[in-house]
């Protein structure tokens, strides 16, 4: 009996020896079950996106921010950063806009941030306070860059979302634009990210207080932000089937939210109530002063604007429309509704040097200075430098002017001493190139 139980207890004890090994499992082979394995066993995600992806991003955007350092519109200086460096110093010029509370600082709120924190740190060098914001903003363009991608992979699948991503990184426009400091830009970053939230059939992260939040904040930013969300806003609505919900518990909410926050932000900025988005309202569509500034003919946007800003991608963009599913029409009535849109908008003119604020009284023969200048050149030279104390040392003009004024030039002995190259084709008061002209006197210093 013992040698029994004494084999029993062995054999027993074997079992529960072998119970501890490791068992080698059979792999199955099934699509589905490795493709589960693949996506549960991935490392090292970032934003939903594998973190490769993400840092070649990163890293292209801020490439693409050192190797864009041209000026493109006046605006991504003096609504920015110029607005951000006088909140926090308490010094810096603030365009007539600002005087007239036509313009938010929710946006140069976020640059002011920075600013302030390199102040506070000692840090606050020129360099820093030039690259740093720019470097920000090339960092929401690449988690924009990235939704996007993750958008089409969701809807579609991930040989296209490659090829989006590939056309957004190739589209001439989006690398020339999206490190600027412009409230275009963050429209835009706004936008797409948006985008990820809407509910679209096959999207797995729709939700509608993020999206709808994300649209208020662009309104915030850039009130024409909402020109292009009216047919989206409209299609869900349409769609909802618990209407009312949608509106009182999500819609409203949300708006009563961000403008309260823009409200507040405004008021501690402006010392005063202020709802900066009616002043623009009424301003560029009620009074439409905002044309004063020029405005482009109504096939401007079809004709030159959109296909400029598509480039190469045009013939593809019209090829994608003839093929598109019926659940991505939304997009192209989107387009076309925002192109409609604003062809019937007198939108000013994107490249002004001049400070020429208009006139709000409504006089009609109202002149800037540059007309006045225009009307007669040399006579205003003459009458604005009376005496050679008040002379600058340097004259930058467009070459259609160099005939007109050479009687000044030569008086007053300035001599040409750079060229650059501007246009092929010179339009009214803008010329081939720019003439840089310096005053030469030996022994005397010049005013700039």
């Amino acid at each position: 009996m013992e040698r029994e139980g004494g084999g029993g207890s062995l054999f027993f004890r074997g079992l529960q020896n072998r119970s501890h090994e490791k068992m080698k499992l059979r792999t199955r082979k099934s699509t589905l079950y490795l493709s589960q394995q693949k996506s549960t066993g991935r490392g090292g995600d970032l934003l939903g996106e594998n973190i490769y992806l993400v840092l070649f991003t990163i890293a292209l955007r801020i490439c693409n921010c050192f190797l864009v350092q041209t000026s493109f519109v006046p605006d991504e200086y003096w609504q920015s950063l110029e607005v951000a460096h006088h909140m926090v110093f308490n010094y810096g010029y603030l365009t007539w806009e600002w005087r007239e509370r036509l313009r938010g600082y929710t946006y140069p709120l976020i640059f002011a941030s920075i600013y302030k924190i390199l102040h506070l740190l000692g840090k606050d060098s020129v360099q820093l306070l030039i690259w740093i914001p720019r470097l920000a903003q090339a960092l929401l363009s690449a988690i924009a860059d990235l939704r996007l991608y993750s958008l089409m992979k969701q809807l579609e699948n991930q040989q296209v979302a490659r090829w989006v991503f590939f056309c957004q990184l190739c589209s001439w426009f989006t690398w020339y634009c999206c490190t600027r400091t412009l409230t275009n830009t963050m429209e835009t970053v706004l936008t797409i990210i948006a985008l990820f939230y809407y509910p679209l059939e096959g999207s797995k992260f729709m939700n509608s207080v993020k999206y709808s939040s994300l649209v208020a904040l662009a309104f915030i930013i850039r009130p024409t932000a909402v020109i292009l969300w009216i047919p989206l806003l409209f299609r869900h609505f349409w769609q909802e089937q618990r209407k009312l919900d949608l509106i009182l518990h999500q819609f409203l909410p949300v708006g009563f939210v961000t403008l309260s926050f823009s409200l507040i932000i405004d008021r501690i900025f402006f010392g005063q109530w202020t709802l900066v988005q009616y002043n623009f309202l009424k301003f560029n569509v009620l009074q439409n002063v905002g044309s004063f500034y020029g405005s482009h003919p109504w096939h401007w946007y079809f004709s030159q604007g959109f296909p400029a800003v598509l480039g190469t991608h045009l013939p593809f963009f019209i090829h994608g429309c003839l093929l598109a599913p019926k659940r991505y029409r939304i997009f192209l009535v989107t387009v076309l509704w925002t192109l409609l849109v604003y062809s019937h908008v007198h939108h000013p003119l994107p490249m002004r040097f001049l400070q020429c604020p208009p006139d709000l009284t409504g006089k009609s023969d109202y002149l800037v200075e540059a007309d006045i200048f225009y009307l007669n050149p040399l006579k205003w030279l003459y009458r604005e430098f009376q005496n050679d104390s008040t002379l600058p040392t340097h004259l930058i003009i467009f070459s259609i002017l160099e005939e007109e004024i050479n009687p000044f030039l030569i008086s007053n002995k300035y001599e040409r001493t750079a060229v650059f190259f501007h246009t092929h084709f010179p339009e009214r008061r803008t010329g081939s190139h720019i003439y840089v002209y310096e005053r030469k006197l030996k022994g005397k210093l010049n005013q700039t």
